[in-house]
């Protein structure tokens, strides 16, 4: 016959077990952020697929964009942010499903490990120059913007990117953790 748990004892053991295995946990925020890069790619290739079935033209040239320089922006940013929100959301999830405590703490292990992936990617390109930039050997169709202007959209694109993901990962990791409240609920 099993003892009777009270409220008490719960209380206690779930204070026990959050000491010994709560915080950020690594191995989730790795495949939380392998679920976000996977994403990603996956919600970029569905938009490339409705871009051509709408018969989009891949071939714009430079005078094009200019023309239309703030509205195809606008949209490109915008698109950008909806599919990261996304991607980290679910990124986010996985690793609050995975570990047991502390949801919103593993969105923000996932927006982390992404972002050293991000830094440590553009530092070994800054170092290794022009001569490894794949996109340059690769005959990619790609919108004629120039990289080398900071423009205060960009700037504003970039921190709009920062913290909508880690805001969409700490929501989807608390997201993710509620499942184990649904089981200890059941379990009571």
């Amino acid at each position: 016959m099993e003892p009777e748990t009270t409220e008490t004892t719960t209380v206690y053991r779930e204070d026990r077990a959050r000491a010994k295995f709560g915080g950020a946990n690594l191995g989730a925020a790795c495949f939380g952020w392998l679920v976000a890069v996977g994403m990603t790619a996956l919600l970029t290739g569905v938009l490339a697929v409705i871009a051509t079935a709408l018969d989009y033209s891949g071939n714009v040239t430079q005078s094009d964009v200019q023309r239309a320089a703030g509205s195809v922006t606008l949209v490109i940013a915008l698109v950008l942010l909806a599919v990261l929100l996304v991607a980290y959301y679910a990124g986010g999830y996985v690793a609050g499903r995975m570990s047991r405590f502390d949801g919103g703490r593993q969105g923000v292990a996932v927006w982390f490990v992404g972002l050293l992936v991000t830094v440590a990617a553009a530092v070994l390109g800054w170092i290794a120059g022009d001569q490894y930039n794949l996109l340059d050997r690769v005959d990619v169709p790609r919108i004629p913007i120039p990289t080398d202007d900071v423009t205060l959209g960009g700037i504003v694109t970039g921190i709009l990117v920062l913290l909508g993901t880690l805001f969409a990962a700490i929501a989807g990791g608390i997201v993710g953790r509620r499942y184990h409240d649904r089981v200890d609920r059941a379990a009571l």
